[in-house]
């Protein structure tokens, strides 16, 4: 019997062949899946390490050895992390530095600013010596090359340095000396050649020291760990600092670097107890990125199965389709082993023992195919990541083997049950009803993979990853459940007006039973591969949208400290064209309040990136309506106010501040401090050197220090005008006209620690601002910190960089309304595509520090290699297998049929037939099932997508706020109709071909 078969096999080895193949497209998914995701677990975990930012790559633990001295501390012992810590951070491949630090005085002249005594691990390493040489004994000290030249201290020196706390009363405000004096030699100055480093960690050693005495460079004093622990001191701030060394974050290291820090998180509190109460501060972004990576991993996992079901499915169609083919091109042979009297059991193997070879050395072709084909997805994608081959990549092989064996004994099951005389008839009555039922089993499988998913809120879990593949093929099964009758209505009124060509193929189509499966068939690859391509094209639309208005521009620069008008003139002056640079700042709200963006609104047009729909003459028109002139503050570099302060009780006197901004922008704000106002008119004046070339006055601020029972009147004379309409006056006062300037009546201050603010009106007030969504107007969160009354001027479908809900609201107006005189910490520089290669050096010419530097095509890329990108290029390979599998079911059902077909035209032929005609009947057939295939197919995907398409998450697990697409644009869509109509349609033209050719 097993050599019979294999005779058999040998004399029809063609569709053997081809059957072989169908069944390793059922059986290479089963185990491409699971290998991709493999793959898709390192290429997502690589993408995010690329990405990391440094808190991502480091880890800290922090502590405070407490005050020691005459058992200060209690009676536990000091902390020393600088042996037991590395003992606990056993982090692979990470390196560490410990280090201890407290502030000293009796360097710098003034005890408002500290010098930062610190001991560094391996610290000499990482400095350059511009004199003298580094640490190397106890007493020895190091300071920074600006320090040292401001404070002319040289190298061979000796100083005294003593402990010191900083005293944070407000008449105080300044470090206070705390313990014996110790002699330090100057050993030499040094300066650092890349602050950045991993190795300084997060101390912001180098950051510039803010005090009550102003700013200056932050450069600590570096010394020996014995020569802090003989000193005479206080509190210690002590910690280990761990960074990623070469290799640590490799993506097969993460899991060990997962249990590690795990063991840290645990090992923590363990170290803390008995060390004098005083917690250790783990600190580190380490499982964020894991989270991350697990978030990618998770959204792969939810991704893959569905175009792999999908696969898996038409694959085993196909077999059936190609089996029941065969098995009903040999009904005669069939029934021939019957008449014999063979055995049942004989003639199930002879029935199906040669297709059941091809299946079995099909499955074997793809098992290996899956995981050869997945390595060199990843090889040419992901170079250098790796596939990371494995035998679980084998677990549902089986299992897919079992569905295409099961599609086997299916097709050939169907011959078998007939009697004989129904094998021996040429044309068998179909069997309806069969049809029919397995058609409502699969329409009530799609009905509730589909409620599943509606009920379960889109979770991709039980048969929800099937839900696609089964709503496409219930609705192509229902298509083509009309063709074959439409077939002969349009056969039959083609031969009543003569068409013989056109006739005769409609009656061909109509009379073969297997029409409308191989029809369906190719409707569901036709909406399949639809439908993968449109999940890859919203998706990539999707990162575009993220990309591009998610960052807000082409580059957005982050800066450091600097005024917003400092800010605005800076941008203003390195392109007063408005062709490339825009200034901003993101304004912090409260929490539950939508974020607030505010931007020099006349380069919004020309920098930044917009939402579809959006007209920025429109946004700017909305944003910029006229607005009185700034009132200018007299006197120039030295502002000179003249005031007469009248009704003010004694002891309850005001004290007055100007908020002065420079028009030239060229440095900070002035907060002119004028001090307490005495009674009857009196003339004040305040250096503000910042001033020469004229300030704005932003606000005049009255304060009442406090105290309860405060007011009176203020006159302001010259300064601007007298009108009260042109002035604003916050709670706590009234503005009226005085005969010679303006006059303030402060009423209460009582429950006003903020004090009276008046500010002249030189915006449109309240401030005009652009929401999104249903935003209803009120108030926002200033640049000051105070509220500000806003007004809806338009409406966006998303803010650039903030998405949904948001506001954007014009910087300049925002900055003249704000009352504080601060710096923003949170300014920015956005750049479009024509921003010129040195702008980084002109911003710095300008006074302008970059801090960050961010582009659309870095976060583009860094998409591209998260969880649905990745899983989505499965996908994409799916539906090019897909398109694959219906051409060779096209190959196989016509070389199945052409004997049959070409004995019909022949005998047609034979009786009169034109050549013409039978050219006609022999080529398109096929072409015509392909012509009605690919529209039904493209209008299922479409309705599929409408019923599953939104469960797939394509943006991830947690979207960002942004106006994200949820469906394919129509090029894409056209490109893979024209794509599966050339494939398709020209392998349905060549079996036609070759069938002509059997026909004389």
């Amino acid at each position: 019997m097993i050599a019979l078969i294999l005779n058999m096999v040998w004399a029809r080895r063609g569709p053997a062949v081809v059957l072989a193949v169908l069944a390793a497209f059922a059986v290479a998914p089963a185990v491409a899946a699971p290998a991709y995701l493999r793959a898709a677990d390192r290429v997502v975990a690589a993408g995010q390490v690329a990405g990391a930012g440094r808190a991502e790559r480091e880890v800290s633990i922090r502590a405070t050895d407490r005050d020691h001295r005459d058992g200060a501390g209690g009676s536990t012992s000091p902390i020393d992390l600088s042996t037991i810590g590395a003992g606990l951070v056993d982090l692979p491949g990470f390196r560490y530095a410990y280090s201890a630090e407290f502030p000293a005085v009796g360097l710098e002249t003034d005890n408002r600013y500290r010098t930062r005594l610190v001991h560094r691990q391996d610290v000499c390493a990482h400095l350059v010596m511009v004199t003298g040489r580094c640490l190397l004994g106890e007493g020895d000290l190091v300071l920074g090359e600006q320090t040292a030249e401001r404070l002319k201290v040289r190298a061979g020196q000796s100083v005294s340095l003593t402990y010191a706390y900083y005293d944070s009363a407000p008449e105080s405000l300044e470090y206070v000396p705390d313990g014996t004096p110790k002699r330090f030699f100057v050993a030499g100055t040094y300066r650092v050649p890349d602050q950045g480093e991993a190795y300084w960690g997060a101390h912001g050693y180098f950051a510039p020291e803010e005090s009550a005495a102003g700013s200056r460079p932050g450069e600590p004093a570096f010394t020996a760990q014995t020569t802090l622990t003989l000193m005479d001191r206080g509190n210690v701030e002590i910690g280990v600092d761990g960074y990623a060394g070469p290799g640590a974050l490799d993506v097969d290291r993460l899991p060990a670097l997962r249990d590690a820090l795990a063991r840290l998180q645990a090992g923590l509190t363990d170290l803390g107890a008995g060390t004098d109460g005083a917690p250790l501060q783990l600190t580190t972004e380490i499982p964020r990125l894991m989270a991350r990576i697990d978030e990618g991993h998770t959204t792969a996992r939810r991704i893959v199965p569905v175009p792999a079901i999908a696969l898996v499915v038409l694959a085993c169609l196909a077999i059936l389709l190609a089996v029941a083919a065969g098995a009903e091109a040999r009904r005669p042979e069939t029934a021939v082993i019957a008449l014999r009297g063979a055995r049942r059991s004989h003639r199930w193997w002879l029935a199906t023992g040669e297709s059941l070879v091809a299946v079995l050395a099909g499955t074997v072709v793809g098992a290996l195919a899956g995981q050869v084909l997945v390595d060199a997805v990843v090889a040419v994608r992901w170079p250098g990541v790796g596939a990371d081959p494995h035998p679980a990549s084998l677990k549902y092989a089986p299992i897919a083997a079992a569905a295409a064996i099961l599609a086997v004994l299916v097709a050939q099951g169907a011959p078998l049950l007939r009697p004989v005389s129904e094998l021996l008839r040429r044309a068998p009555a179909p069997g309806r009803w069969a049809g029919i039922t397995v058609d409502l089993l699969i329409a009530a499988l799609a009905a509730g993979a589909v409620a599943q998913l509606a009920l379960g809120g889109g979770d991709l879990a039980g048969v929800g990853p099937a839900a696609p593949a089964l709503v496409m093929l219930a609705l192509s099964l229902l298509v083509a459940r009309a063709l074959r009758p439409l077939a002969a209505r349009l056969g039959h009124r083609a031969l009543r007006r003569g068409r013989l060509g056109p006739g005769l193929t409609g009656l061909l189509l109509s009379r073969r039973a297997a029409t409308g499966r191989v029809f369906a068939l190719l409707v569901t690859a036709v909406a399949v591969s639809s439908y993968l391509v449109a999940a890859a094209d919203v998706a990539a639309r999707g990162r575009r949208v993220e990309a591009d208005l998610g960052v807000g521009a082409d580059r957005v620069l982050s800066v450091g400290s600097i005024s917003r008008n400092q800010l605005l003139a800076a941008v203003r002056e390195i392109d007063p064209e408005k062709r490339f640079a825009m200034a901003a700042v993101v304004v912090g709200q409260h929490p539950g309040e939508p974020p607030l963006l505010a931007v020099d609104t006349s380069r919004l047009a020309a920098v930044a990136n917009r939402p579809g729909g959006a007209d920025p003459d429109t946004i700017a028109a909305a944003l910029l309506p006229g607005a009185p002139e700034p009132v200018e503050a007299p006197g120039g570099r030295n502002l000179t106010l003249e005031l007469t302060a009248t009704g003010f009780a004694p002891g309850r006197r005001v004290s007055m501040e100007a908020v002065l901004t420079p028009k030239d922008g060229h440095g900070p704000d002035v907060v002119a401090v004028l001090g307490v106002l005495d009674p009857g008119r009196n003339t004040y004046e305040y250096p503000a050197e910042r001033c020469a070339g004229g300030c704005r006055l932003n606000a005049l601020h009255i304060s009442g220090a406090n105290t309860l029972g405060v007011h009176g009147v203020i006159t302001v004379h010259g300064l601007g005008s007298a009108d009260p309409v042109r002035w604003r006056a916050s709670e706590g006062g009234r503005l009226s006209a005085a005969p010679d300037g303006l006059r303030i009546e402060v009423t209460n201050l009582d429950g006003v620690p903020e004090g009276l603010l008046i500010q002249p009106v030189d915006t449109p007030w309240p401030m005009p601002v652009v929401a999104t969504g249903t935003f209803v107007p009120g108030s926002v969160t200033g640049l000051d910190y105070r509220r500000v009354p806003v007004t809806i001027a338009g409406r966006l479908p998303a803010i650039p960089r903030l998405g949904a809900p948001g506001l954007l609201v014009d910087l300049e107006y925002a900055d003249r309304v704000s009352t504080d005189g601060e710096p923003t910490t949170t300014g920015q520089v956005w750049l479009s595509r024509q921003a010129p290669p040195d702008v980084l050096d002109r911003l710095a010419a300008h006074g302008v520090e970059v801090t960050g530097d961010l582009r659309a095509a870095q976060i583009s890329a860094r998409l591209g290699r998260q969880g649905p990108a990745v899983a989505l290029g499965y996908a994409v390979l799916v539906a090019v297998l897909v398109a694959l599998l219906a051409a060779g079911v096209l190959v196989l059902t016509a070389a199945a049929g052409r004997d049959r077909q070409a004995e019909d035209l022949s005998a047609l032929r034979v009786q009169g037939l034109s050549r013409s005609a039978v050219r006609r009947a022999a080529l398109w057939a096929h072409p015509l099932l392909v012509a009605a295939a690919v529209p039904a197919g493209l209008v299922i995907a479409l309705v599929g997508w409408a019923a599953t398409g939104w469960a797939l998450p394509l943006s991830g697990l947690n979207p960002p706020p942004l106006p994200l697409p949820s469906w394919p644009g129509p090029g894409s869509l056209l490109l893979v109709a024209v794509a599966l109509a050339v494939l398709l349609g020209g392998t349905a033209l060549l079996t036609g071909r070759r069938t002509l050719r059997e026909v004389p």
